[in-house]
C-alpha cells in the first residue's frame, strides 16, 4: 500500500463528524461545487462527440462475480448508447493502478478510468496524478445525494472534484443466524463466538481491504471510538490505542480458522468457505450482498447480516481519471452513465445490490447505521503493524 501521506487538517474530522452525526448541518453541500454542466449544453455535446469511438481502460477491482457481471452489463449499455468500448482491467488490489501511474511518471497512461480506494486517494491527489473539476464537468454529479450520504470526504480527505462517488460500501458480516443471534456484534461477543465455535471465524489477510476494515471495526469498538482515530495518527495516539487491538487479536487468533496461522486471501475466498459451511461468517462491504446471495441460494436461508455496535464503517467507492489518461472525454461519459438512474437502479436491483448514491433513488432502508471511516493514516499503520506481528 502507498504510505506517503501528507499531514491532514484536524478540521477534516469535524466535517466527518457533521456528516454522520449532525444531519441538520449540511456540510456536504458546502463542499459540493455550485455549478455543473448540463447534458444539453454545448460543452457536454462536444464531450460526447469527442468520446465517440474511443476505448476506456477501466482499472477496477475484479474480485467479485456480482461486480464483474454488473460491469459487463454496463459495457454493453455504454457501447450501444455512446459507441464507447469499456474494457474492465481487473485488479486484485487498489494499489496496483497507483503503482502503474507512479511508473509512468506523467507519460501517457495505460489507464483511462480507475476505481479509487480511500487510502490511495490522498496520495494520488497530493502527487497531482488526477484530473480535476470532475463534479462540475459531469452532468449527473448534480444529482448525488450529498444531503443523505457522506460522499464528499474520502478517508478524511476532501474530494475537491478529483473523484466522483458511484456507490456506497458498509462493512458487515454475513453470518449464520443460529450462531450470531444478536443483530449487532462487539469485539467481546465475537471473541465469545469464536471460543464457542472454534475454527469457524476468520478475516481476509491484510492489506486486503475487507481484512483491514475488520481490524478497524475492532479498534473502534475496543477504544470506544476514540476521537483520535479520525485524525492524523500521532505517535502518542498509536502508542495508546493500538495495543488494545493487538492484545485482542492475541486472544482471538488461536480460535480462528487455521488457528490464525493462515487467512483467506480475499472476501470472495472467505465467502466460499462460508458457502461450504466451513466458516460461520463471511465479510462484506455490500449491505445487501446477503440478500442477493440468499436469493440465488448461494448461502443458507438462515444467513443474516450483522454489523458492529458502533455502526458499520461506511465509505464511498469512487471513480477518478488520471491526468495523463489517453481518453479523458470518454472516461467522463462513462462516469456520467454510472451516475444515471438506469445504471444506479441496475446496480442496486441487479446482481450487485449496491445502494444508489443519487437523490432520486436513495433508500435509507438499504443501508445500515453508519460509522465514519478512520483517517487514512490509521489504515496504513494498522496494515504495516499487522504484517510485522502476524504476517509471518
Amino acid at each position: 500500500m502507498i504510505s506517503l501521506l501528507s499531514k491532514r487538517l484536524v478540521s477534516v474530522f469535524v466535517v466527518c463528524f457533521l456528516l454522520f452525526f449532525v444531519p441538520t448541518v449540511n456540510a456536504n453541500e458546502a463542499l459540493k461545487p455550485v455549478a455543473t454542466v448540463e447534458e444539453s449544453s454545448a460543452q457536454w455535446q462536444q464531450t460526447l462527440k469527442a468520446a465517440k469511438g474511443q476505448s476506456v481502460y477501466f482499472y477496477a477491482w475484479g474480485g467479485s462475480k456480482a461486480v464483474n457481471e454488473y460491469l459487463r452489463w454496463a459495457t454493453r449499455e455504454i457501447a450501444q448508447q455512446y459507441r464507447i468500448k469499456l474494457i474492465h482491467v481487473k485488479v486484485t488490489d487498489p494499489s496496483e493502478p497507483v503503482s502503474r501511474l507512479k511508473a509512468e511518471n506523467g507519460r501517457t497512461s495505460a489507464i483511462d478510468l480507475m476505481w479509487v480506494n480511500g487510502e490511495n486517494f490522498a496520495y494520488l491527489k497530493q502527487q497531482g496524478f488526477l484530473l480535476g473539476n470532475l463534479w462540475t464537468a459531469i452532468p449527473n454529479s448534480a444529482f448525488l445525494a450529498v444531503d443523505n450520504l457522506p460522499i464528499t470526504v474520502d478517508f478524511g480527505e476532501p474530494m475537491d472534484g478529483f473523484e466522483v462517488p458511484w456507490g456506497i460500501g458498509q462493512f458487515n458480516l454475513i453470518a449464520e443466524g443460529g450462531v450470531y443471534q444478536q443483530p449487532q456484534i462487539s469485539a467481546k461477543s465475537l471473541l465469545g463466538i469464536a471460543q464457542q465455535n472454534p475454527k469457524t471465524v476468520t478475516y481476509p489477510r491484510p492489506p486486503e481491504f475487507h481484512g483491514t476494515t475488520f481490524l478497524k471495526q475492532l479498534l473502534v469498538d475496543l477504544t470506544d471510538a476514540d476521537p483520535r482515530l479520525y485524525q492524523l495518527a500521532t505517535k502518542q495516539a498509536q502508542d495508546e490505542l493500538l495495543p488494545a487491538l493487538w492484545q485482542y487479536l492475541d486472544k482471538l487468533h488461536p480460535y480462528l480458522w487455521q488457528q490464525g496461522q493462515a487467512f483467506p486471501s480475499s472476501a470472495a475466498e472467505q465467502l466460499l468457505l462460508y458457502q461450504q459451511k466451513i466458516l460461520s461468517m463471511a465479510v462484506s462491504f455490500n449491505p445487501n450482498q446477503w440478500l442477493k446471495e440468499k436469493s440465488t441460494q448461494q448461502i443458507s436461508e438462515s444467513s443474516v447480516r450483522r454489523y458492529f455496535t458502533d455502526g458499520a464503517i461506511t465509505n464511498s467507492h469512487n471513480l477518478a481519471i488520471p491526468k495523463s489518461a489517453p481518453s479523458p472525454e470518454a472516461a467522463k461519459v462513462v462516469i456520467n452513465f454510472m451516475l444515471s438512474e438506469k445504471a444506479q437502479k441496475e446496480k442496486f436491483t441487479g446482481v450487485w445490490g449496491d445502494p444508489s448514491v443519487i437523490t432520486s433513488l436513495f433508500d435509507e432502508k438499504a443501508t445500515m447505521p453508519a460509522h465514519p471511516e478512520l483517517h487514512s493514516s490509521w489504515h496504513v499503520l494498522i496494515e504495516d503493524a499487522w504484517q510485522q506481528r502476524y504476517g509471518g
